[in-house]
């Protein structure tokens, strides 16, 4: 490593152990400072942001294999939400194709009723039918008012200390996007997941792998920084956890989930992954094929075991 490599690594640790001090003692000091929306982007608009809902909604019935232009795609359901952000558009949608009620949970209080926000709620209710843009309006305290802010009793929003609901055997559909890549304990977070699914109910769950603006100097370089020193830096700010699919897949079975489905969402080169095997810290990969190591992200859907119970 050059001595400027060396330099520029001092300096990220640093400044990367001063925020995550701030984000430790002061979390809402902290999402305030960063801007978080949980969507990874900026301000792109009330039509954009609403597109990425409807893409979101329309992924996920994709994966459970049902009709996202169906009115009653989610007939009655009740859902879970992890990690919505600041917009709590995937629930509206839920509930304007059926769904009985969605429960939101944040590890960070991310969630607010800006003017930018409202617009988006505002935009997402333009876009639907007749007949789901109905539902979708008695989520807020006032029937099609946005300003008004979400009635608890369609859509609640909670916060706690570790992200983890507390529920059991309430929800039919567990939703996740970008979200368990940053869960610091997923063990806990499959266990939560397990005990809040009835019988019959499944988990869908989209992981980004990718390093979130992390790399150094190639893709996935992020992976070589000791544990200690990467938990210095990254622990208390919701920052990628660095585990690779093997570890994701040994966490939920442990916790009484059955794999569904698992698909990969894209994938380093062959070269680019030959260059950063040796330096991938080996803890990160424990029961990741080779094959596996590559994974940008991917697809996880879930059910609870057959011969599980909640509570076991």
């Amino acid at each position: 490593m050059s001595p400027t490599s060396r330099l520029a690594d001092t300096r990220r640790c640093l400044s990367a152990i001063a925020s995550n001090l701030l984000a430790r003692f002061a979390p809402t000091l902290y999402v305030r400072l960063t801007r978080q929306t949980g969507r990874g982007a900026g301000d792109v608009g009330a039509e954009n942001n609403a597109g990425y809902f409807r893409r979101c909604h329309a992924e996920y019935c994709a994966r459970l294999g049902c009709d996202p232009e169906d009115p009653q795609a989610l007939a009655g359901l009740q859902v879970l939400e992890y990690g919505p952000g600041d917009v709590l558009g995937v629930a509206l949608m839920c509930i304007a194709h059926g769904a009985e009620r969605v429960v939101c949970v944040d590890r960070f209080p991310l969630e607010r009723l800006s003017p930018a926000n409202v617009a988006i709620y505002r935009a997402l209710l333009t876009g639907l039918p007749e007949g789901p843009r109905a539902r979708a309006a008695t989520v807020f305290r006032e029937t099609g008012e946005p300003a008004s802010g979400l009635d608890p009793a369609r859509i609640e929003y909670r916060v706690t200390h570790d992200g983890t609901s507390g529920a059991e055997a309430t929800f039919d559909l567990i939703l996740s996007r970008a979200v368990l890549e940053h869960v610091h304990d997923l063990a806990a977070l499959f266990a939560d997941m397990r005990r809040a699914l009835r019988p019959g109910g499944v988990a869908v769950h989209q992981v980004d792998l990718k390093s979130h603006g992390l790399d150094r100097q190639m893709p996935f370089d992020f992976l070589s920084w000791p544990g200690w020193l990467y938990a210095l830096m990254y622990s208390h700010k919701g920052f990628p956890n660095r585990w690779r699919v093997g570890l994701y897949r040994r966490w939920a079975e442990a916790a009484g989930l059955e794999l569904k489905a698992l698909a990969p969402t894209g994938m380093l080169s062959a070269s680019e992954l030959a260059a950063v095997r040796p330096r991938i810290r080996p803890e990160l990969a424990t029961g990741t094929a080779d094959d596996e190591l590559g994974w940008l992200g991917f697809w996880m859907e879930l059910v609870p075991a057959r011969h599980t119970a909640v509570g076991d």
